[in-house]
């Protein structure tokens, strides 16, 4: 129930923040191709490339740890209030400020590439952490200064800011998917299986087949047969209607660039590489089965 009481209270206010959505997504864009191949570099470091694994996700665990703890030492401050734990609390806050300028950094690259309701979606979850960062950041000072007990109680409602925001985040994973490899659900084959005639695969033309259920990208390069999944681990974009590219082959709705020998990522948004398949010919059938490293 909440949930669907959610998506409607938030697509209705569409008129607000899908302007704001397009001029903040506009922005990084424009950002993106001033800074050229310096810009993808930093975009790929927020994605989170390095680490093979979405960063956003993993580095807002600390401020939120961090203000957890902090809402723990005020709780008990205010039952036996002790100079040191006031101390830590500040403390605590500082971080999480200092941590929450890099969670909204790596938020604002991986949220400008969604659409629609999860647009808004995130949006609001950015904005909503934005605006506990201010708060946090207003109470810090407060907290510093000879007004102590404000800055407290200023940090108790950032603290509840957050915690709502967390529950937005939480549906943009867990109920929208975004952020998860899209092939995570999808069942290769164990062994060898016919998926194709090798006479019908054309030379530098990307082909979708099927290996069982599982969809699969084939192409022909300088003679050699090259097999990944077809799904592209983002946002599920379809592989095989993309363009090949001297490093891969790039994912044609958000430019995740793939390496073709073995499906690692070379440019992002993507973090999860693809699923690499060993290839061979059989009475003129081409047989794929998953590679040994990526076999489960």
């Amino acid at each position: 129930m909440p949930r669907k009481l959610f998506e409607g209270i938030i697509d209705q206010q569409q008129g607000w923040l899908d302007p704001i959505g397009e001029a903040v997504g506009n922005a990084v864009i424009r950002a993106k191709i001033a800074g050229g191949d310096r810009a993808t570099q930093v975009l790929d470091w927020l994605h989170g490339v390095w680490l093979g694994h979405p960063l956003h996700p993993a580095i807002t665990d600390v401020p939120v740890g961090a203000w957890t703890a902090a809402f723990a030492m005020d709780a008990i401050d205010g039952v036996a209030p002790t100079s040191s734990l006031r101390r830590c609390a500040d403390w605590a806050i500082a971080l999480g400020v200092c941590a929450g300028v890099g969670a909204a950094a790596s938020g604002i690259a991986d949220w400008h590439h969604l659409g629609g309701h999860n647009r808004r979606l995130g949006l609001l979850h950015g904005l909503l952490n934005l605006g506990a960062l201010a708060l946090y950041t207003m109470a810090l000072a407060l907290r510093l200064g000879d007004r102590r007990s404000l800055g407290a109680k200023l940090s108790m409602l950032s603290y509840a800011l957050t915690s709502f925001s967390a529950y937005l985040g939480g549906e943009l994973v867990y109920g929208a998917g975004i952020g998860v490899d899209h092939t995570a659900w999808q069942k290769p084959p164990r062994d060898f299986v016919p998926v194709l005639p090798e006479a019908e695969l054309e030379e530098n033309k990307p082909r979708r087949v099927y290996a069982d259920s599982a969809p699969i990208l084939l192409v022909r390069r300088h003679g050699h047969i090259h097999a990944l999944s077809e799904t592209c681990t983002h946002l599920g974009g379809p592989l095989a209607d993309g363009r090949l590219a001297d490093e891969g082959i790039t994912c044609p709705w958000h430019g995740s660039l793939f390496a073709l020998d073995d499906g690692r990522v070379v440019h992002g948004p993507a973090t999860f590489g693809e699923t690499s398949y060993d290839v061979r010919i059989k009475d003129g059938q081409i047989e794929v089965r998953p590679s040994a490293w990526t076999q489960y």
